[in-house]
């Protein structure tokens, strides 16, 4: 019989498991052995971080073609978003530090796409542009549903609180946490922290706390085996925009996933 749901096609793949290993289900015990064995083994050598984990983090995100701002208290969040966009419209360029000829008419086009006329009516390219003249108001933008509390309209900005359908043109999120060493964001997936809404935008704006930064990788799944009860369905880590190197090893942004990718530290 076919499965097309995924939890339970998770819970069929681990029924056979179980029963090939004479199991009935989660074993606490052998849990608290493995996590005993992690505990006990030191870590491999790890290079040495400077002692202010959040300005190594703005620069690592920087390394990895990231843009970022910082801001003081989450309230600020909107604006900060607002003029990120403003600045993409008045100069798509800016928005990387790496950005290639070649992407230049889409990230103008994509400039455009993140303006909406205020009577909602559809309207051309030039029309759009226009429009963000007079006011800075983002269409097809869509958050998760932590930050659907925040003053979006008030920055005018007109941001949804859902997953994404696949045409949105800006995702807001937050992350489980963000890694120093390497400039990374750490997400897990669940139903208030949709993959989706990460991957499929052309532009992607995360929301990191200062509290969220850890030192490493190690630190990261230190933390989430402390908070987590169990793994979450998905984690995933990213470092910068999405790139490929794969033709005449050039270096291209957006190839599987957001072709930009905006920090917005808060403390």
């Amino acid at each position: 019989m076919p499965i097309d749901d995924n939890q339970v096609s998770r819970e069929a793949v681990l029924a056979r498991v179980r029963a090939a290993l004479g199991r009935d289900g989660p074993d606490d015990e052998a849990r608290a052995a493995a996590h005993a064995y992690l505990a006990a083994r030191r870590q491999g050598p790890r290079p040495a971080l400077p002692a202010d984990l959040v300005q190594r983090f703005l620069d690592r995100a920087a390394d990895m073609s990231s843009t970022t701002e910082r801001v003081g208290v989450l309230d600020e969040v909107p604006a900060a978003v607002a003029r990120y966009l403003d600045a993409m419209r008045r100069d798509p360029g800016i928005t990387s530090q790496s950005a290639a000829p070649v992407r230049e008419q889409a990230d103008a086009a994509d400039a455009a796409r993140l303006s909406l006329s205020t009577s909602g009516v559809a309207t051309s390219t030039l029309e759009r542009i226009a429009v963000v003249e007079r006011d800075v108001v983002a269409a097809d933008a869509v958050c998760w549903p932590e930050f659907a509390s925040l003053d979006w309209r008030g920055a005018g900005l007109a941001v949804d609180p859902r997953p994404t359908l696949g045409h949105d043109a800006l995702g807001i999120t937050g992350c489980f946490c963000a890694i120093a060493e390497t400039g990374t964001l750490v997400f897990t997936s669940s139903s208030d922290t949709p993959s989706a809404t990460f991957l499929l935008p052309e532009t992607h704006i995360a929301i990191v706390r200062a509290a969220q930064i850890v030192a490493g990788m190690e630190d990261a799944f230190a933390r989430l085996r402390e908070e987590r009860t169990e793994m979450p369905r998905a984690l995933n880590l990213v470092s910068g925009p999405s790139r490929t190197g794969d033709i005449e090893q050039t270096i291209v942004l957006g190839a599987h996933g957001p072709r930009r990718l905006h920090v917005v530290l808060v403390g």
